[in-house]
């Protein structure tokens, strides 16, 4: 697995493909233990004009950037996948309904994306936020 940054301001690392998923994949097991939620943040890039789906190193600078400011240091950023849909993980620490908290964090991210991406990408990026729900544990097993 690899790291690298995208912007040295950024507090965060950004993580490639297979380092993010691992990540997920071990925030996921440590919420279901917790019994608690996680949401997964992503920022899917839909067709530019020039019909292109992939970004572009400075476009992603920018995007990684933008993410960073977003969420709070802890969270874990990088490409869910490569070139297309970048997210975080976001460990559930706000208080609130899942709901609540789901668009609150989407509109606080679809906001900053919307000052920071490049003008050719603010028509184009979508934010979704997945309640990733702990599994309900068997009173009766």
């Amino acid at each position: 697995m690899s790291a690298h940054r995208t912007d040295r301001r950024a507090p965060h690392e950004v993580y490639d493909e297979d380092a993010f998923r691992h990540f997920l994949a071990i925030e996921r097991r440590r919420a279901e233990r917790a019994g608690r939620s996680l949401l997964l943040l992503l920022v899917d890039i839909r067709s530019e004009p020039n019909g292109s789906r992939s970004i572009d190193a400075p476009a992603a600078e920018a995007l990684f950037s933008a993410l960073a400011m977003s969420v709070r240091e802890s969270d874990v950023i990088g490409w869910y996948r490569t070139g297309r849909s970048a997210g975080a993980v976001v460990t559930q620490g706000a208080n609130g309904p899942a709901a609540d908290v789901s668009r609150q964090i989407g509109e606080r991210v679809a906001a900053v994306l919307s000052k920071h991406l490049p003008s050719r990408l603010r028509a184009c990026f979508e934010v979704r936020v997945l309640q990733l729900q702990a599994p309900q544990k068997n009173r009766h097993a």
